[in-house]
Parts: structure tokens; sequence; C-alpha cells
């Protein structure tokens, strides 16, 4: 994809013998680098559960009960009598987990809005009682500005429908108690079960909403702008599928459509969907209109992001890291954690499989399962087995048969990779 001169780069034998003790190896399933919680609530749980289920980009949604003071929370307790005007009761919640890149916290709460009406106070519908009390309990503060932004449009439009005001509760999350097991995914298990509609039917303009997109945000620093269509486009969704859900990289990435670039210097035609936008300072470094593979998305961030590097050489060029380099010197003693794809951000390797080789290259007994894949490398006369990435595909390094304990050494270059503490993680 790029013209780029050809280097002729060292290259990673690490043939030093040693001993080290045996290292367990762990999986890390996924990476939630870009997924965040909140925590809403909008009368019975059930119905809401499976509503939010349903939105792409939604990695899990639990019932639960939070809010509450004095009150155990379960449900026996919150449907009391004598709870069901008590102000400290738990109210019925659902706990979405969301992947930011397919949904934006926008989105979200769009859909909460118009799935129930949030101008009626500790009720829904026939529903009565503290604990089916509209409420949002939100992480960040940047989620807090978004329920501000999208609760201040929704009044507006209610009110034009003849709405009175909302009386949604936001406060932070405080603590939050997954329900009993046989409340979560009620609807699921039981297609006729009880599921109302109390929404209000005073909808969202989709096509408009320039009033809460904001994009100060994006004049600072680099960032990915995925231009979408309004209505269906299969390329869209099929960019979505194979690249931005295993996208969990540093540099944000956000959808938009044509008509929400204010503030931003775009260069390229914006009427093909998808067209992919690499910014920095607010500024388009370059497009892409169409499709993109995950090859070939992963090959401009890697312009985009490494420039002309020794991290750009080893990733796309199959070069190898100077020994005990800045980066390795950096990473052989960080503490518990993984190490991620420094394109994708997909976790690779896990701290727990790491040992001193001596060698002056990274070195691990496994990686995180699923991550890599290998192919035959018989360059330089050489018959040597190649690790990559499955999900950018870049090169990592190789794997020798010389492990403690008779297990595989993993020979990786610290310059495509990236640490993050394990807590980050979770």
């Amino acid at each position: 994809m790029f013209s780029k001169k050809t280097i002729i780069l060292s290259l990673c034998i690490c043939t030093a013998s040693f001993f080290a003790g045996s290292l367990l190896a762990s999986n890390i399933s996924e990476a939630t680098v870009h997924s965040e919680k909140i925590v809403l609530g909008s009368g019975c749980f059930w119905g809401a559960e499976k509503g939010y289920e349903s939105l792409p980009g939604v990695i899990d949604a639990v019932s639960g009960y939070a809010d509450g003071k004095g009150v155990r929370a379960s449900y026996k307790d919150i449907t009391k009598l004598k709870n069901k005007f008590n102000p400290n009761n738990h109210a019925e919640v659902v706990e979405v987990t969301y992947n930011k890149n397919l949904i934006s916290t926008e989105g979200l709460l769009m859909h909460y809005f118009e799935s129930h009406d949030p101008t009626q106070l500790n009720r829904q519908g026939n529903d009565i009682g503290t604990q089916y009390r509209s409420i949002i309990l939100y992480s960040t503060q940047e989620q807090k500005q978004a329920i501000d932004a999208i609760m201040q449009t929704y009044q507006t439009l209610l009110s034009a429908a003849g709405y009175g005001p909302i009386v949604t509760s936001v406060k932070p999350i405080e603590n939050f108690y997954e329900a009993e097991t046989y409340h979560q995914d009620y609807i699921a298990k039981n297609p006729n079960g009880y599921c109302p509609d109390h929404s209000t039917g005073v909808r969202f303009d989709k096509r408009n909403t320039l009033e809460i997109l904001d994009n100060s945000k994006l004049l600072s620093g680099k960032h990915i702008i995925v231009i979408e269509a309004e209505g269906y486009c299969p390329y869209c969704e099929k960019f979505k599928a194979e690249v931005v859900k295993n996208y969990f990289g540093n540099i944000p990435l956000v959808f938009r459509l044509a008509s929400q670039l204010q503030d931003l210097e775009i260069k390229s035609p914006t009427w093909a969907t998808p067209t992919i936008l690499f910014l920095e300072d607010g500024e388009e470094v370059v497009g892409y209109q169409g499709y993109l593979s995950p090859k070939e998305f992963y090959q401009a961030l890697g312009y985009f992001k490494l420039g002309d590097s020794e991290a750009y050489k080893v990733a796309f060029q199959q070069g190898t890291d100077a020994r005990f380099c800045k980066e390795y010197e950096i990473f052989k003693n960080t503490p518990d954690g993984v190490f991620v794809d420094k394109l994708s951000g997909a976790p690779l390797f896990d701290t727990k499989d790491r040992f001193n080789s001596s060698t002056g290259w990274l070195s691990f007994t496994a990686p995180i399962k699923g991550s890599v894949y290998t192919k035959p490398d018989n360059t330089y006369g050489m018959r040597r087995t190649e690790i990559r990435s499955v999900t950018s595909d870049i090169h990592l390094g190789h794997v020798f048969p010389d492990g403690p304990n008779g297990m595989p050494r993993y020979c990786i270059n610290a310059t495509v990779l990236e640490f993050r503490p394990r807590e980050d993680l979770s």
C-alpha cells in the first residue's frame, strides 16, 4: 500500500543458551481498552436488558440493583410493600458494558430515553414504586457530559410533544449488585414473559445530531474518523465487523456522518462510505475512500502512528530491534500486566510468561491464546518460524524450541509492543 525504501536490518537470531524456571501461561480472552460501563434504570429490568443486548456494540448487559441504602439488594427485599415508596430503596437497573468504537455513549443514551418514559416519577406505567425510578449512574465525566447534552435535547423534543419535565436521576456509580440468576436473560428464557413498552414514542432525529456531537476533542492529538452512511451501508458494517470490533489501540476511533465534521480540516471527498480519515490536531493527514481490509487499515495506521521509525520497519519490513534496545530496557522488568499489539491494542503476551533469556530481546514461553500465528521464514538462508499478530498482521519476532524446561522461546521485538497494567484491562 505504501512505497518505501527497502532497508536491510539486523536479524533476531537469539541463540543464547540459558535456564529459567517454569512459568504458567495465562489467557486473556478480550481486551476492554475501549469499553465502558454505565448503569441504566428505566423500570422493569427484564425488557430493558433485552433491549440493550440487541444493540451492536454492547458487550454485556446485566440486570441488577443500585442506588439503595439500608435495603438489601435482592428482589425479595426491594419489592416488599414497606419499600414501595422508600426513597432509600434500590432501583432495578441494567449494567451495560459497551465498546465505544461500535456504539457511542450518546447512541446508547438515545436508546435509553426512547425506551421508557423519563417524565414519570417512581413508576413506569402500572409498575409503581421507587424500584422503578428512572436513573442513570455514570462512571466517567465524559459520560456525564453526554448525559447532560442528550437529556437537554430530549427534553426539548418531549416538551414539543406535550410531555412534562424529565425526572431521571443522574449520579456517579457507587455500587452495583447483580440480580439473581433467574433474572438474567429473563426474556430470552421466557419469550412470552412480562415486557411492557412504556416509551413515549418521541424519537431523536438521528440524521441531525450536530447539537450533541462535540468535535473539540478531535482538535488535539491523533484521531481516526470513520465516515458512515445515514442509512444502511454494507461496507460500513463489514468494516465494523472485520476491523473496528477488534481495534483497541490508543488512538481514538470515532464515527461521524459527512455532515458532522464541523471545525475539522478535511481534504478528502466525503461522499463515499466508509471513508477513513487519519487526523492530527484536527487536520487530515491522510484519507481513504471505501472499505479497507484489516491488513490495509493497519498498514495505513502503521504509517500514521509510527512514521519512518524502527517500529515501522520491524512491523512491516520484518526488521529486528537492536539488542538491549531502549524499549527492551523499559519492558524487561515491568510489573504485572500484558503486552499488547502497538497498533491494534490486542493482548499478545502476559508478564506471567516472560523470562530473562539474556539475549537482549523480550522472551516469553507462550503467547496469549489466539493472539498470534506462525509462518515459515526462510529468508537469509535460515529456517525459522516467524510470529505475527492475528489482528494487525504485523511482524513480532520468531519462536525457537530452546525455552526453559523444554518450552518454546518466543523472541519478540519490544518496539512493536505497548504495555498495559492488568488493572487497566478489567
